[in-house]
């Protein structure tokens, strides 16, 4: 036992000895035989890593270096480039790949490269695998003398759509188009080959919740401008909206459409905030904000507290505008909220000209791990909600549809059309065209395309001519795909796309087509035949309130009208009343919160110690002495 300690203990610590002997017998060599240029180098060396290995066992951060001081170093080197070797050598072409496979990746980058994205040899994906998807072919195939698809938003010219404050400039838009990226999460350079690319091949630019930036506007390309709730580039100084300057940059003629961002699928319902040290006067320019303060995007929006008011709103922006489109994204959450919606515009008449559904599987934005993984519906889910929906109510005609979460290549942007969705916008997909190799350090400002980035030096490694033209070729080059995919099931545009084109492999010995897994409601049939709907209309429908986003109770007199939502027996499905109740229910008080720490993206908080052992004085008191604490080191000079 005692030998098998001492073993251990030596390959603890052997690297530290070796460096330890090899510096001494470096510096014994050069006193006996003079200065040599290989036994200086490997003293300096040896007396580096010594130095390393001591400051290794003296250190209190990392109980792995204490324990192997110099060897546990390649511990933390190995876990760095992890995704690397995973990506590079481990990972396979179809699947394992994170988020995006191999073979997603390759076809964009061939695409916007221009080169062949034909495959020898067969398919890689399992066709019998459950899940699995395709398009039926046709036997008379059709020829489409273009593969540029478009739509009119809000309406066509000269013929408005019927409602309150209609649409007096209705846009012509492409059927796959950038999505919502901000100026400040990508480079300048990035925004500057985004935008030309779009003006080259003839379709929109989303701006992203960080306002217009100089670089939005140099090529020209068409923009729509995405409002978040910190209203940048038409905030008051409070935060708060400002209709003069969103007017005087909204009538410009290169801002085609008007978004307000309700949520996003990366964090729907969670704000952020833009650390002040990374407000340059160049972000500040475009978001309207003071140059290096903290730049705080609410969680939700100060223009408007209830689905009415929503839509009085967005009827505000139409006329500020000048009468462009105006729509609003979402991911879809709690499914009465969205019901509350349609009952406003019910209500009021007023319609948003376009909805973008934007899947929790959306990701541009560096998002906390719950959210990422847990929050929000994805896409399949929240536009088949919304399309229906509107179908339900006789609003669909009135109202375009944009979908939003992980489309790459020609059949992502088919099965969207099938489900529902008018057009498609793609935010990775035109970032891997710019160079992305999905590295997915984002967040990090240490984007090595110089994307993600707002390093200078990272950033000039992006040359924006090459970059717009691979942004373009990729925009035509799917489209291209998707008219060939369209030819061969006998169609000749997108729009004729439904979900009995798309059949899914249930399991080994079943299939579905895609209109028998999510049928498509009757015109109408929400609004006559509730009690006869999917549950989902049937119960959530009478809990939503033009008025209000939280949930209410059915009145007597709807429950009277549908026997279908009263209360029912236990072992039964709950029933709109019942969920009511108990979303409604009075929750007890809490606690009073006791903890002073602060994540790490807030605040460092390293207390010093003399020893691994002790815990900081600060730890032991109450919460009251923890909170007093924590105060009076926010009050010392210096930090």
């Amino acid at each position: 036992m005692k030998f098998h300690t001492f073993f251990v203990n030596s390959v603890r610590y052997s690297t530290l000895a070796l460096c330890s002997l090899l510096a001494l017998a470096c510096a014994l060599w050069l006193a006996a035989f003079g200065f040599g240029w290989t036994p200086a180098v490997l003293l300096a060396v040896s007396i580096l890593l010594t130095l390393v290995g001591l400051r290794d066992l003296r250190q209190t951060r990392h109980a792995i270096l204490r324990n192997y001081p110099i060897l546990g170093h390649m511990r933390f080197w190995l876990e760095f480039i992890r995704p690397e070797i995973r990506q590079y050598f481990i990972e396979g072409d179809v699947e394992d790949g994170e988020p995006f496979t191999r073979a997603q990746r390759s076809v964009v980058y061939q695409r916007s490269k221009g080169e062949p994205d034909v495959r020898p040899f067969g398919t890689k994906l399992d066709v019998g695998a459950k899940g699995y998807e395709w398009i039926n072919h046709s036997m008379q195939t059709t020829k489409i003398d273009s593969h540029d698809f478009r739509i009119w938003i809000g309406g066509r010219p000269g013929e408005p759509l019927e409602g309150v404050a209609p649409c007096t400039q209705p846009y012509n838009a492409s059927v796959f188009n950038i999505s919502a990226m901000s100026f400040g999460a990508l480079s300048a350079n990035a925004i500057l080959a985004l935008n030309q690319g779009a003006k080259m091949d003839g379709f929109a630019h989303d701006t992203g919740e960080g306002g217009i930036s100089r670089y939005h506007r140099e090529h020209g390309g068409d923009l729509i401008w995405e409002i978040g709730s910190g209203y940048f580039g038409c905030r008051n100084d409070d935060g708060s909206f400002n209709a003069e300057r969103f007017a005087s940059q909204a009538r410009q003629p290169q801002v085609k459409m008007i978004e307000i961002k309700i949520s996003q699928g990366a964090k729907p319902g969670h704000g952020g905030m833009l650390p002040g040290a990374k407000v340059t006067s160049e972000i500040a320019a475009a978001r309207g904000i003071p140059i290096g303060q903290d730049c705080v995007s609410p969680s939700s929006h100060s223009a408007f507290s209830t689905p009415v008011e929503l839509m009085h709103f967005i009827a505000q922006l139409r006329e500020l505008s000048g009468g462009k489109p105006v729509g609003f994204k979402l991911c879809i959450g709690h499914i009465w909220e969205w019901f509350a919606i349609v009952k406003a515009m019910l209500e009021t008449d007023i319609t948003p000209d376009y909805i973008v559904v934007d899947g929790a599987e959306g990701g541009t934005g560096a998002a906390p791990i719950e959210f990422a993984d847990h929050m929000g519906a994805p896409v399949q889910e929240g536009l088949h909600l919304v399309n229906n929906t509107l179908i339900g109510v006789n609003l669909r005609h009135r109202i375009k549809i944009g979908a939003a979460g992980k489309v790459i290549n020609s059949f992502d942007l088919a099965r969207m059309f099938a489900l529902g969705a008018d057009w498609c916008n793609s935010g990775r997909g035109f970032m891997m065209a710019l160079g992305c190799i999905q590295a997915q350090v984002c967040h990090t400002g240490r984007c090595p395309t110089g994307i993600a980035t707002q390093d200078a030096l990272r950033e000039r490694a992006l040359v924006v001519p090459d970059k717009a033209t691979r942004v373009a070729q990729y925009h035509a080059n799917t489209l291209h795909a998707l008219k060939e995919l369209l030819q061969a099931a006998g169609l000749m545009h997108p729009d004729q796309l439904t979900p009995h084109h798309i059949v899914r492999r249930i399991d080994s010995s079943r299939i579905r087509l895609l209109s028998a897994v999510m049928p498509t409601i009757r015109f109408g049939a929400i609004l006559d035949d509730l009690e006869n709907q999917h549950s989902v209309y049937k119960l959530y429908w009478p809990l939503a309130d033009a008025h209000s986003f939280s949930p209410r109770e059915p009145s007597a007199e709807e429950l009277q009208a549908s026997p279908g939502i009263r209360p029912t027996i236990a072992g039964r499905p709950a029933s709109a009343v019942q969920i009511a109740q108990e979303l409604n229910r009075s929750r007890s008080p809490h606690p009073e919160p006791v903890s002073a720490l602060m994540p790490e993206q807030a605040r460092s908080f390293n207390p010093a110690t003399t020893g691994p052992s002790q815990v900081p004085p600060s730890w032991k008191g109450s919460g009251a002495d923890a909170r007093a604490a924590a105060t009076a080191r926010e009050r010392e000079p210096g930090e």
